[in-house]
């Protein structure tokens, strides 16, 4: 019950934190916003409009470019989102409080697995935010739709929260993580297929696309709102709880070993 409660507590820390910092809350908006609308619109002015998406490009039906990134942005915000909430770690260390939490009588591994629940709240509420745009992008979404994809955006900003602690952990300086969250969430977001179809790749580009776990999250999330997809939804299912559960477990043994 003490390790439940500690879940509890830095989960809903976390949770207020994020609540209280509109600007933040603002500006990962206005991003995503601006991929959506201002470089989604050129780019499909580029492309005459249109665009086509699917496996076989010759059979598949020809939609909107902006329709087509639409999951693509989504899970750009839950990864930028995930990632960088890991940065309260650093923060919460600089300060003194992350020493006085782990010497607390609790499992470090609540604390590990509280911080990555908190930093997937958080991922996920804007990740809703973004549903929002839905009909500005001409994408009708049911109830039903929702509650998968609420579904998908959790497995998804859970596994890269966890990731995003396990950087954290080994890091001193917020400078330091700044830098190697760039380099680690940039490329991961441009080869996931997020703002390009994953057919007919060079095969050394393939390599790294099907290497990239959040290819498989912008797959399901795609395959949710407009039909579109590249892999079976149970693999992509399988990639994300399984990246997932061993970024998880990857957390908690580095707090575990944290001094």
């Amino acid at each position: 019950m003490e390790n439940l409660r500690a879940i509890y507590t830095i989960w809903l820390r976390d949770v207020k934190r994020f609540w209280r910092d509109k600007p933040r809350m603002v500006g990962t908006v206005a991003q995503a916003a601006l991929f959506l609308f201002v470089l989604g619109t050129g780019l499909g002015r580029g492309l005459a409009g249109t665009f086509a998406g699917g496996r076989d490009l010759s059979l598949a039906p020809r939609i909107d470019y902006v329709v087509f990134i639409y999951p693509g942005i989504i899970g750009m915000t839950i990864l930028f989102t995930s990632l960088f909430s890991a940065l309260s770690i650093i923060w919460d260390r600089e300060f003194g409080f992350l020493k006085e939490v782990l010497v607390a009588p609790i499992s470090r591994s609540a604390v590990a697995i509280g911080k990555a629940l908190g930093g997937a709240t958080v991922a996920l509420f804007q990740g809703t935010i973004m549903l929002a745009f839905a009909p500005f992008v001409g994408v009708a979404l049911t109830p039903g739709m929702v509650v998968k994809l609420w579904l998908f955006m959790f497995l998804v900003a859970f596994s890269f929260t966890s990731m995003g602690i396990v950087i954290a952990a080994r890091m001193r300086t917020m400078e330091g993580f700044h830098m190697i969250m760039n380099f680690v969430a940039l490329p991961m977001f441009f080869l996931s297929g997020a703002m390009f179809p994953l057919e007919g790749l060079p095969g050394w580009m393939e390599y790294l696309v099907n290497m990239d776990p959040l290819t498989y999250g912008v797959d399901m999330l795609r395959y949710t709102v407009i039909g579109l997809n590249q892999y079976p939804l149970s693999h992509d299912l399988l990639v994300i709880i399984g990246f997932g559960l061993l970024m998880i477990v990857l957390a908690v043994f580095e707090f575990n070993r944290a001094d």
